[in-house]
């Protein structure tokens, strides 16, 4: 069990920082076996499961997407067991942002378009026996999608996307 970390809320944190940069003995370290990230609804089916495999498969998710990741940590609280961060979630899109649906098949794909973004996000995360066991946040999806050029979308954006989307379906399809 990992007990490096002085509390829970410097485990907390390290968690998120691990998104950018772990490796997965990092994410070994930190998650315990049956750790649920209740966000992975929406991500590829690799990030639906349990414990560190699933939570490293999110951050190779994100990372395919973003460079230059990082979380600004502005405000930890911790009550029990749970951790609540407000952050600063920033970075740069260099690849499609791919987004699934409900049965884990892409649903849309957002081709890259180079630029940077800054988004205030809450994760509340529950920590237990000194490893992360649980994760949801509450993003400004919003907010990104209009500073990376998302929204509102351009008439030769929307090609883009269907042309992206087209893609990571047959990406997905290969297997």
């Amino acid at each position: 069990m990992a007990r490096e970390y002085g509390d829970i809320a410097d485990l907390a944190v390290r968690s998120m920082q691990i998104m950018a940069t772990g490796e997965p003995s990092d994410f070994e370290k930190l998650i315990h076996p049956e750790a649920v990230n209740r966000e992975g609804a929406t991500e590829p089916p690799a990030c639906r499961g349990l414990g560190p495999d699933a939570f490293y498969a999110t951050a190779l998710w994100l990372r395919q997407a973003f460079e230059d990741l990082a979380w600004d940590v502005h405000t930890v609280v911790t009550e029990g067991d749970t951790v609540v961060a407000h952050t600063t979630m920033s970075g740069h899109q260099i690849g499609p942002f791919v987004a699934y649906d409900a049965e884990g098949a892409v649903a849309q794909a957002f081709p890259a378009t180079g630029n940077r973004f800054a988004i205030t996000q809450t994760h509340w995360i529950r920590v237990v026996d000194g490893m992360v066991v649980e994760h949801w946040a509450n993003r400004d999806d919003l907010g990104m999608s209009v500073q990376l050029g998302w929204n509102p979308p351009t008439p030769r954006y929307l090609l883009r996307m269907r042309r992206a989307t087209k893609q990571a379906r047959r990406a997905e399809a290969a297997g």
